[in-house]
């Protein structure tokens, strides 16, 4: 007997994922990732998606501050959304992402990447979880 897996936002996931589908259907492949960003954050206002572009959060080490992440969007308080543009997932960018779900204690991270062929999706998991990659 399989045992049933929950989809950690399900809804709101796929909702972010059609929204990229249409900035790129509509821009195309080829553009900087600032730019699918402001596209991106255009449809969100559109829409009424509570968000936050560029949201800094603070890395601390022993009671100080040691650097500064910045998300490319917070989606309703919940998911992280982090744009790329190229054709694969690089270990870079998964750990990077991995990295902000660790410092922010969010549940999921979206990893967008706009290729030559389509939009990719990555969804990561909070490392505490058990499974912490799906691929879709």
């Amino acid at each position: 007997m399989r045992k049933e897996v929950e989809i950690i936002y399900k809804d709101l996931s796929y909702n972010i994922v059609g929204i990229m589908f249409e900035v790129f259907n509509e821009l195309g492949y080829g553009y900087q990732e600032k730019h699918y960003e402001k596209a991106v954050e255009k449809i969100f206002v559109e829409r009424k998606i509570n968000y936050k572009r560029q949201l800094p959060y603070n890395i601390i080490f022993h009671e100080e501050k040691i650097g500064t992440y910045y998300l490319d969007f917070l989606v309703e308080d919940k998911i992280i959304v982090e744009l790329k543009r190229g054709n694969y997932f690089s270990r870079k960018n998964i750990n990077q992402v991995k990295e902000y779900l660790k410092v922010t204690g969010h549940k999921l991270a979206l990893i967008i990447n706009f290729t030559a062929y389509g939009v990719k999706t990555l969804r990561i998991l909070n490392p505490n979880n058990k499974e912490s990659v799906n691929y879709s």
